[in-house]
């Protein structure tokens, strides 16, 4: 089977076919630095960190770039608010971006330009623009002549007549400069006390739109594969950075556009107006959500699909999060009583479980359904929770040693490309966090002679000192003490 992708360009889902074979140039949209992630931010991060994760699990090998947003008016504001400047306000909130996604086990872009790193680049591209007729400078300003661009309006599927039709009305500075009302920015001449640059159209600084045309270009080329980001960017910044990019090169910027779905806080819009905004980090530090637990929401719906963030819905995926996690820590919790002489989690692709491959891949492979991915995980997870039990309880297991390790792999492998993990650090099997196995049979032992002499408040105090630690002991058919480690 082979990858289907939602192209909002076309509206409809499209075999995945990349540029250059095994290739693939992905960009996608990223944060404006004046303030901390939230949920949104989450949200759409991890969706376009899993799409890398499973491109890269099929085999291609992928560039991903992902810009800054560094020169902005709500990063002037908040330097104006906090008598500080545009450089320090970005360095301070880049900052924060890269704890917040590191802690969320959002893996790294392979380059992150920012916009005030790349003013050549946008005076170049704004020059072209303006050579073939197709924008034009007044007052300092230059403007894109939207009406040049004849499909314009094809990834949104807004008609300029239609958007004509619902126009305020309103006029103001820059409305008066442009010679259609529906013109919007490339370079915006320079006000006192902002930062800005020269130009040949004097002193000012680039509009928001030419940033990701110009950053694409510098670091992908003229065309890529994938263009990724949330919907509400659909009109007008991607629309309009299709008409800037193609008008200067006269081929596609991207083959495939994809957007993610919103996220709702208790069924409504999240904003800072309705007090229901939440940062990543609140909710990971004053909220006591596990980043796995959170990435694990998110998951939980196809990246597409809007996503309600609820109290029932962080409880459910907190459960989740507990059986996954006892899965993933199975080889290392009872890999030494199963006999593997080897608890490493590397694995190769011809030891997993093939049937649970196929099923997770063509989950995947419809347009990243997580989701259905997710349900495969889940019930490898629940089958060595089981296995793990059984083992407790009754001293075997009902699959081979070599048998579960190969299931263990595949469950580890694909909750990797989910970017799903749990850490052995978080087990008991550390010496530090309890009594060695040999404490343990030796207080096993006592136990023991305690109960054939018949002295039970003694046998009583050694079962309650082990629990205390952590063990729990079961005692069975013919005087066989068994014991495992509470999770």
């Amino acid at each position: 089977m082979s990858l289907t992708l939602y192209n909002t360009l076309t509206r409809r889902k499209e075999a995945f076919q990349p540029l250059e074979p095994g290739t693939v140039k992905m960009y996608c949209c990223g944060v404006t630095v004046y303030d901390y992630c939230h949920l949104g931010h989450a949200r759409s991060y991890i969706a376009w960190d899993t799409v890398r994760r499973y491109l890269e699990w099929r085999g291609y090998q992928v560039q991903y770039v992902q810009n800054f947003t560094d020169i902005d008016d709500k990063i002037l504001r908040r330097a104006r608010k906090e008598g500080s400047t545009m450089d320090a306000v970005s360095e301070k909130y880049i900052a924060a971006y890269f704890e917040d996604m590191d802690r969320l086990n959002i893996r790294r872009a392979d380059d992150y330009p920012r916009a005030t790193h790349t003013i050549d680049g946008i005076q170049r591209l704004i020059h072209e623009l303006e050579t073939k007729g197709v924008a034009y400078a007044t007052d300092g300003d230059v403007y894109y002549a939207v009406r040049s661009k004849a499909d314009y309006g094809k990834l949104s599927g807004r008609k300029l007549e239609d958007l004509e039709a619902g126009a305020s009305g309103r006029v103001d500075e820059e409305t008066v400069k442009k010679k259609d009302p529906f013109d919007f920015a490339l370079w915006k001449a320079a006000k006192p006390g902002e930062p800005s640059w020269e130009s040949p159209w004097g002193k000012g600084r680039p509009g928001w739109h030419i940033e990701c045309s110009a950053m694409v270009r510098d670091r992908l080329g003229d065309s890529i594969d994938i263009h990724v980001g949330g919907g509400d960017l659909i009109f007008p910044h991607h629309e309009n950075e299709i008409a800037q990019s193609e008008a200067a090169t006269g081929r596609p910027l991207a083959t495939y556009w994809l957007h993610n779905g919103m996220v709702n806080v208790g069924g409504e819009k999240m904003s800072k107006s309705l007090g229901n905004f939440t940062t990543i980090r609140d909710l990971l530090d004053k909220g006591g959500v596990d980043p796995m637990v959170m990435r694990l929401f998110v998951l939980g719906a196809q990246y597409r699909k809007p996503i309600d963030f609820t109290d029932e819905a962080i409880t459910a995926a907190n459960n989740g999060w507990k059986t996954l996690k006892e899965g993933l820590l199975f080889g290392y919790e009872v890999g030494a009583k199963l006999g593997w002489q080897d608890i490493s989690t590397a694995w190769s692709k011809d030891r997993l479980d093939p049937q649970a491959i196929e099923a997770f891949q063509s989950a995947m492979d419809d347009d990243i359904n997580t989701a259905g991915a997710l349900a495969v995980i889940f019930d490898l997870a629940k089958k060595l929770q089981r296995e793990a039990n059984l083992l407790v309880h009754q001293g075997q297991t009902e699959s081979s040693p070599d048998q579960l390790k190969g299931q263990w792999h595949t469950l580890v492998a694909l909750a990797a490309v989910l970017g799903l993990v749990a850490q052995p650090t978080e087990t008991h099997e550390d010496p530090e966090s309890g009594p060695s196995e040999a404490e343990i049979e030796a207080l096993i032992a006592q136990r023991s002679t305690a109960k054939k002499a018949k002295n039970f408040a003694e046998a009583d105090r050694i079962r309650n000192e082990l629990q205390a630690q952590g063990i729990s002991l079961i005692d069975q058919p013919g005087g066989v003490t068994r014991w495992h480690r509470n999770p």
